[in-house]
C-alpha cells in the first residue's frame, strides 16, 4: 500500500490544495483531495487487466469551484432534499438555503462541506479529513467536528467512514455523491450498465422530489431491481415517478435493515466486465442515473453529458427530519453520528 501527495492547485483565496493518491497492491487507486473531501479519481482494472478511471471529475481544483453536479462530493451536514428548506428540533425552527424549488438540496451549494478546505492526515492505507463547523453555519445548530476517512482495502474496496460529533442536537445525514461509469469516466452513457438493488420498497415522491411518506412495493414497477437488470430498460418508461425525476432519482428502502454493514446493491458493466458492490449500514440508497448532468468538460477533456455517470448514495431517507415515520436523523452530545460505506470492485 502506498500513499503519495501532490499539489492540486489553489482555492480562490490562494489556499494550497493537495491531491492524495492511495494505491493497493492490486492496482486499485483512489485520488482524493482536501478540497471538499472529494473523490477525484478511482482506477480499477477490467476483465482484461486494463485499468481505467471510473468516476467523473476534474483535472484540478478549479473545476470543483462550481461543480453543479456535485461530482465526487462529500455532502453534509445533510444530503438530499428537505421540504420547505426547514426543520424543527425541540420546538425551534431552523431555516436553510432555498436552493431547489422550495426545497433545500445538499445543505448549501456554495457553503456545503464539498466547498470547504479540510485538514488532512495521511495514515498507512487511508487519508483522514477533518473540519470544525460552527453553530449556525448554513442554518444548522451545533458546533460540529466532522471526520471523513477514505481507505483503499486489500480486497479492492474503497471504504468511506463518517464520524461527526455535535455539542447540540442537530440534523446529520451525510453521503458521497460520486458518479460512477464502470466503462471509464470518459465512456458516455451508463444506460447499458446492469444494476441490482436489495430493496423490495422505495419511497415515491411528489413533483418537487420530496417523499410522500409512503413505502411502495417495487414489484410490477420500473423500480424493481431485486434481480440484475439493465438500467436503460425502463428509465424512460411512461411512469409518473420517472417523469418527476427525469429518470431514476429515488430512494430505495433497503431490505433487512438492522444497522449492520451489508450489501445494498451491485453494478455490472457488460463490455469491460467491471463489477461493483455497495455496502452500507444505512437504511436508504438513493439511485440517481445522472439525468440532469449538464454538458461540460471533465478530466482529460472528457465530454460529460446527461447520464454519463450514476450515483448510489447511502443515507437515511430524504426529508426524514420532517417525516416522523422515517428514521431519526437528530444527533448531538449523547448520540454521535457514525456510518460506513464501501464500494468494492471485481471483474
Amino acid at each position: 500500500m502506498a500513499i503519495t501527495t501532490k499539489s492540486f492547485g489553489k482555492t480562490q483565496d490562494g489556499t494550497e490544495v493537495n491531491l492524495y493518491t492511495i494505491k493497493n497492491d492490486n492496482g486499485v487507486t483512489a485520488e482524493v483531495t482536501n478540497f471538499g473531501a472529494i473523490l477525484v479519481g478511482l482506477f480499477v482494472p477490467d476483465k482484461a487487466g486494463k485499468t481505467a478511471d471510473v468516476v467523473l471529475g476534474f483535472d484540478s481544483v478549479e473545476g470543483y469551484f462550481k461543480n453543479g453536479s456535485f461530482f465526487g462530493a462529500t455532502i453534509g451536514p445533510s444530503a438530499n432534499r428537505i421540504d420547505n428548506a426547514s426543520f424543527t428540533i425541540d420546538g425551534v425552527k431552523y431555516q436553510l438555503a432555498v436552493n431547489d424549488s422550495t426545497n433545500n438540496l445538499h445543505s448549501d451549494a456554495d457553503k456545503g462541506y464539498h466547498k470547504r478546505v479540510w485538514n488532512a492526515e495521511v495514515k498507512d492505507n487511508s487519508v483522514v479529513f477533518t473540519i470544525n463547523d460552527e453553530d449556525g453555519s448554513m442554518g444548522f445548530p451545533g458546533n460540529r467536528k466532522v471526520q471523513v476517512t477514505y481507505t483503499v482495502t486489500d480486497d479492492n474496496g474503497l471504504r468511506i467512514d463518517y464520524d461527526v460529533t455535535s455539542d447540540r442536537k442537530t440534523l446529520i445525514n451525510m453521503t458521497n455523491h460520486t458518479y460512477f461509469n464502470l466503462a471509464g469516466h470518459d465512456s458516455g452513457n451508463i444506460e447499458a450498465h446492469k444494476i441490482c438493488i436489495h430493496a423490495s420498497h422505495y419511497t415515491p415522491v411528489y413533483e418537487r422530489l420530496i417523499p410522500t411518506g409512503e413505502l411502495v412495493e417495487v414489484a410490477g414497477t420500473p423500480f424493481d431491481f431485486r434481480t440484475m437488470r439493465t438500467i436503460g430498460d425502463d428509465i424512460d418508461a411512461d411512469d409518473v415517478q420517472l417523469g418527476y425525476g427525469q429518470g431514476y432519482d429515488h430512494n430505495f428502502a433497503l431490505d433487512d435493515f438492522d444497522g449492520s454493514l451489508r450489501k445494498a446493491a451491485s453494478v455490472e458493466e457488460p463490455t469491460t466486465g467491471r463489477k461493483m458492490d455497495v455496502y452500507t449500514d444505512q437504511p436508504g440508497l438513493q439511485f440517481y442515473a445522472g439525468n440532469c448532468i449538464k454538458p461540460e468538460t471533465g478530466k482529460g477533456g472528457a465530454a460529460y453529458d446527461r447520464r454519463s455517470g450514476l450515483c448510489l448514495e447511502t443515507q437515511c431517507f430524504p426529508d426524514a427530519i420532517n417525516q416522523p415515520e422515517f428514521q431519526d436523523v437528530v444527533y448531538g452530545p449523547d448520540r454521535p453520528y457514525k456510518t460506513t460505506t464501501i464500494y468494492k470492485f471485481y471483474n
